[in-house]
């Protein structure tokens, strides 16, 4: 290997860099003002420098800029070329909004954004402006813009807390966090509290309460300091950026995080704890990493579970843990820590002896050595450890190792029996063959067996060697000195090789785990990829889950109200655990700190857009229950496994959805048409019939009293089927969205009026009141429409309410909105159907000898809806009624015209104009 193989970048990382470079090219950049609240001046400094861009030939534009009323701003504004705002209607007034349509058909090479978090008015293309900014940089174009700290999704909580003001208007981190430049903006609290009262932020009213609620002194420090921490954050994941795009090993000590090592004694607790304790401190990020040699592979079961304790310590202070298999410990964390660009690490003080010392320079000495860029700093022993003891029965247990003592006895038999063997064969082999045949023993013992037994196992051939093929035979003394050099240099090369051997042995096996753990991954996935049912799923996941991990799995679905079911064969399951996980989105059962005597591992799967399920896990062996958890690679495995199969769930669910809704449009659409041909095909007859029966009940001579009221009822009933065709026709118009509102601004007095006329002969056998404010403005509305919703509603109260009872028709203002309500002192409406009478053929009753089909108030809320209205139903205590409410949103009513000074005079003297 050459010198400088180890710093040559990865070829799969350039390639993956390239391709990142060139979609990068193709977007827009941009750049975010960034400070602690308002008037600290981003929009200030981005109108600055969007002048001085001007000057040097930058075609610019400003597409949103807020000044706020302040002259400072508004001068910077003045010379720079304006975008046009977009007129939108939004409840009956004109805002204005960004025109995103209008800024991409002028395409410039740089617009101004101001106020990133916005939100935009209903109507608009995107409901935030920074999905605005985002179809901007898509489309090639550099966006400046303004953003403050307490707009921040992850600091809004923090904020909130902070200045007791929760603010509404968010910005997702990954946006802020994506920006290709972020400028801080900052002044120091007493110089913002000055321009405040020198109404250089807010005007005299708002800086008045703006200084006694979010503008205080305390407030504006705390601001301060997260802004600046999260400006240095964001800096600090440039210079990661930047070092893994030069590829520099090499650590810059331009942060504060620290590398704790984990290590097999019993003093890794003290470690992390006094590495967490300087973390906070420091208020600084930090990891824990235990470097596994084939040495520590061999540890008892009690120590390895021990290690994986306070790992997960670690984990729960707030640490990144990792584990890495190497045989160079000092290496490896040389290695992780120029990776993660950490300059600090925490190690333990060794209890190794002077002789030990000699022999095997201690990790922190080699990592000194290795890297003298890195700070060390060792932790001394705890008390209770510095004088540390075995515990009563570890020595008779460390005694009794078998599966140790084996590979050692195999391995001095090994080399004795090549020695033996070697014997037959030495008239025929000079001894520097046989001395091979030894190391080749060595070799083979340390492929199978490890480095200690190489070693014995060299140590035994050697002195097999010297014993019986070195003359004096059958002596272990030397009549040659030469011979004595031939043995050193045998054992010391089958020291060397065996440990070499055993080395790669581990490596070896260490990369058969990881390739095994992504091929199960990618079978696991391959697999999932092209699933449609949740019972594949169910199959495929339980038999990766028992290959993968030797566990029993089950999952547990929630029903349409969030509680799991319980599979058939899962008597063994705590569903109260696994609620529990389930509604938690958290981890519980055994490995967790969430009822860890269970004997099962419940894991949520978590999707994309929410908890799926729970992964239930037993252990098939006893033993491992709960330990394999603590491994970290293990459990991020797990999770990995758990993701994939959370979004296979949520896939094969949204596939569903989309069934569903595109069945559901299809059978809308069907009986839309079968309605729409029906009503016209029966609206003409039907039309006929009614003529013919006033005709008839006119005709002369006149009819008979019998056949007079046959005229009359088949007069009646065929205006009732008329009027019921009459609905399923508007009823298929409305859904068609062929109906266009003749949108006026009108009395509602009027429209009430004519729909109680059109209503009389409905209402004859009832009482009707009405109770309109006298100062009702005027609305906005197709009078045609509302007059129909008005003859639905006194029509439906007539039919469900006995005679003689009172309907009372009252109006009034309520908020942005006029409020129409008709309520009568009928028997009140089912309960629990407030909300499906509105569905269509859907009744108050659902056995009944009332005629209609039950549509009248589907049609009510489809137009109230395109209104822009809502409209609702509300039940009354028993015997007092019903009530169906709607509303229709106020809007400003245009000015009334002007008379002209001549018209006024004549008209004051009666001269005619």
């Amino acid at each position: 290997m050459l010198p400088n193989d180890s710093q040559r970048p990865d070829p799969d990382a350039l390639l993956a860099q390239v391709q990142a470079q060139e979609k990068k090219a193709a977007r827009g950049r941009l750049r975010i003002y960034f400070g602690a609240s308002a008037g600290v001046g981003k929009t200030y400094a981005m109108l600055a420098a969007a002048r001085k861009l001007l000057a040097d030939g930058q075609d610019l534009l400003v597409g949103v800029v807020e000044t706020h009323g302040r002259q400072d701003t508004a001068a910077q504004l003045d010379g720079l070329p304006v975008l046009p705002l977009k007129a939108i209607e939004y409840r009956g007034k004109t805002l204005f909004e960004f025109d995103l349509d209008e800024a991409l058909r002028r395409a410039p090479s740089l617009i101004l954004m101001d106020e990133l978090a916005h939100s935009n008015v209903a109507g608009s293309r995107h409901p935030k402006r920074w999905q605005d900014v985002e179809e901007l940089l898509a489309a090639g174009i550099d966006v400046l813009s303004t953003v403050n700290v307490q707009h921040l999704e992850s600091l809004n909580d923090v904020v909130g807390g902070i200045t007791g003001v929760r603010v509404a208007e968010t910005l997702p981190d990954t946006v802020f966090d994506r920006a290709d430049e972020v400028v801080l903006v900052d002044i120091p609290a007493d110089e913002l509290l000055r321009r405040l009262k020198q109404g250089k932020v807010y005007q005299p009213q708002q800086a008045e309460r703006a200084s006694q609620h979010f503008f205080r002194k305390g407030n504006l420090i705390a601001l301060r300091e997260l802004a600046l921490r999260r400006t240095a954050d964001r800096v600090q994941d440039d210079v990661q950026a930047y070092r893994v795009e030069k590829s520099i090993n090499s650590v810059w000590k331009t942060g504060a995080a620290l590398l704790a090592c984990v290590g097999p004694h019993a003093g890794g607790e003290h470690v992390i704890r006094s590495t967490a304790r300087l973390a906070s401190q420091l208020n600084a990020e930090w990891h824990a990493l235990y470097v596994e040699t084939p040495r520590l592979q061999r540890l008892p079961a009690r120590e390895r579970e021990r290690i994986l304790k306070t790992l997960k310590l670690a984990q729960d202070l707030g640490a990144r843990t990792a584990i890495v298999p190497s045989a160079d410990i000092a290496g490896a964390v040389v290695e992780y820590a120029r990776s993660a660009n950490i300059s600090k690490v925490i190690v333990g003080r060794g209890r190794a002896g002077a002789l030990a010392r000699l022999w095997h320079a201690p990790p922190a000495v080699r990592m000194a050595t290795l890297a003298p860029d890195i700070d060390l700093i060792e932790v001394g022993l705890p008390p209770a450890d510095a004088a540390p003891r075995r515990a009563p029965g570890e020595d008779a247990e460390a005694t009794r190792r078998p599966s140790r003592h084996w590979r050692y006895i195999l391995a001095a038999g090994a080399s004795l029996g090549t020695a033996l063997a070697s014997v037959p064969l030495q008239p025929y082999l000079d001894l520097a063959n046989i001395a091979m045949l030894s190391l080749l023993t060595v070799v083979l013992v340390a492929v199978r067996l490890g480095r200690g037994p190489a070693a014995l196992a060299s140590l035994v051939g050697v002195a097999c060697f010297d014993f019986i093929f070195v003359p004096p035979r059958f002596s272990f003394a030397v009549g040659d000195f030469q011979y004595v050099i031939t043995f050193g240099v045998m054992l010391a090369v089958g020291l060397i090789t065996g440990h070499l051997t055993a080395g790669l042995r581990f490596q070896a096996r260490v990369a058969s785990h990881r390739e095994a753990r992504a091929r199960a991954l990618y079978e696991f996935s391959r697999e999932l990829s092209g699933v449609l049912q949740t019972e594949q799923i169910f199959d495929i996941t339980k038999s990766a889950i028992e290959r993968a991990f030797r566990a029993r799995a089950s999952l547990l679905l929630p029903d349409d109200e969030g509680s799991l079911q319980t599979p058939n064969g899962s008597e063994a399951l705590d569903m109260g655990i696994a609620q529990w996980a389930f509604d938690h989105a958290q981890a519980a059962g055994t490995g967790t700190d969430t009822l860890p005597a269970s004997p099962i591992f419940y894991l949520p799967l978590i999707a994309p857009m929410r908890t799926r399920g729970v992964l239930a896990l037993l252990p098939l062996e006893a033993a491992q229950h709960g330990r394999w958890l603590l491994v970290p690679e293990q459990r991020q495995h797990l999770d990995t496994f758990a993701a994939l199969a959370a979004i296979a769930l949520e896939r094969v669910h949204y596939i569903d959805v989309a069934q569903g809704a595109l069945l559901q449009m299809e059978s809308e659409r069907l009986r839309n048409s079968l309605l729409a041909a029906l009503s016209h095909d029966l609206r003409t007859p039907l039309t006929s019939l009614v003529g013919l029966a006033e005709s008839l009940a006119l005709s002369r001579p006149a009819l008979s009293p019998a056949q007079l009221d046959m005229a009359r009822s088949l007069q009646s009933e065929t205006v009732r089927m008329s009027a019921l065709v009459a609905n399923l026709l508007d009823m298929a118009r409305i859904e068609s969205g062929q109906v266009r509102l003749n949108l006026q601004w009108q009395a509602l007095e009027e429209v009430v009026g004519s729909a109680l006329r059109a209503s009389g002969p409905q209402l004859l056998q009832h009482a009707v009141q009405t109770q309109l404010a006298p100062d009702l403005p005027l609305v906005r509305y197709d009078a045609v429409l509302i007059e129909r919703v008005l003859c639905n509603l006194l029509e439906n109260a007539a039919k469900y309410t006995p005679p003689g009872s009172t309907i009372t028709v009252a109006a009034g203002v309520h908020g942005q909105f006029l409020q129409v309500r008709l309520f009568d002192d009928g028997p009140g409406l089912p309960p629990g159907r407030e909300e499906a009478i509105f569905e269509k053929f859907t009744r108050g009753e659902r056995e009944s000898n009332k005629p209609g089909v039950g549509l009248g108030l589907a049609i009510c809320r489809a137009i109230v809806e395109a209104h822009g209205g809502t409209i609702h139903a509300q039940p009354h205590a028993p015997g007092q009624g019903a009530a169906i409410v709607f509303s229709l949103p106020l809007g400003t009513p245009p000015a009334p015209p002007e008379i002209e000074l001549d018209d006024a005079n004549d008209y004051e003297t009666g001269k005619p104009s």
